[in-house]
């Protein structure tokens, strides 16, 4: 008698979960989600119009084709979509780069001069590739900005103002430091995953946080990522240990061909 009572009560337990679960409209929740995206790309288109009508795009093939290549292992090891990634390459003398919604990377050729060899660049790539990862662009522009006015911006009714604030929040200032963190050691991981030095991008920090000379260039990257010696220590103490053999993607012809005609743009 015990166990019939007991099966009859697992049975009606499981017909009440399967009756609540009936009642979740799961179209609408993943309607949400689908609409959220597609915010984020129009969003992202909206900006990169706005920018490349007042910048120079760099079209020239081996430099787009080499920063697809330095790409290339950081989304092969790490199950990144790299189709998925609007890398562009402006001409601007500023150490630059950042991302926008929507998977856009601008990267900016002052960055490529200033980056002694490919790992360092490597490194930065891979730091704004982890804030599209993880979804910052859009957690930043939400706190900072607020979403409903993103959204108008969407819907064609936000302001000049509301663009130069967006300007000014994804390239001018940094993200929470606990978002640089977790973008300089997703970097780091991605990096390792594709056998790339990652001591490169903790050199290119504490470089260029000391590099004084540089400074009449506008070091955008770092003075926008604020404590870079911070940030290159703690780079350093968590590849420590984790020493391997690493590679190169580049031979040395094809890095100073990809620096000196990235020099004469």
């Amino acid at each position: 008698m015990k166990i019939i009572v007991k099966g009859l009560s697992v049975i009606a337990v499981f017909f009440a979960v399967w009756l609540l679960l009936a009642q979740i409209d799961f179209v609408s929740i993943f309607g949400v989600k689908e609409a959220k995206n597609n915010t984020e790309e129009t969003l992202g288109d909206i900006i990169w119009d706005e920018i490349k009508s007042t910048e120079e795009i760099i079209i020239n093939d081996t430099i787009t084709k080499t920063i697809n290549k330095l790409v290339k292992p950081l989304c092969v090891e790490n199950g990144i979509e790299q189709d998925s990634l609007k890398i562009h390459v402006l001409k601007n003398d500023e150490i630059n780069a950042f991302a926008l919604p929507g998977n856009h990377l601008v990267v900016y050729t002052g960055l490529i001069e200033a980056s002694k060899n490919e790992s360092a660049l490597i490194g930065v790539l891979g730091h704004e590739i982890a804030h599209i990862e993880n979804k910052h662009v859009m957690k930043k522009l939400s706190k900072e900005i607020g979403l409903s006015v993103l959204l108008s911006l969407t819907g064609g009714s936000g302001s000049a103002q509301v663009m130069k604030d967006i300007f000014h929040n994804l390239s001018s200032s940094a993200y929470d430091r606990s978002l640089e963190r977790e973008a300089d050691l997703t970097s780091v991981e991605y990096m390792l995953n594709a056998d790339v030095n990652p001591a490169s991008f903790a050199d290119f920090l504490y470089e260029m946080s000391f590099d004084t000379n540089s400074l009449s260039t506008a070091l955008s990257w770092v003075s926008s990522h604020p404590e870079a010696e911070e940030r290159a220590k703690y780079v350093l103490e968590y590849i420590k240990g984790k020493k391997r053999s690493y590679k190169t993607i580049l031979s040395e012809t094809e890095w100073n061909d990809f620096k000196r005609i990235n020099k004469n743009l």
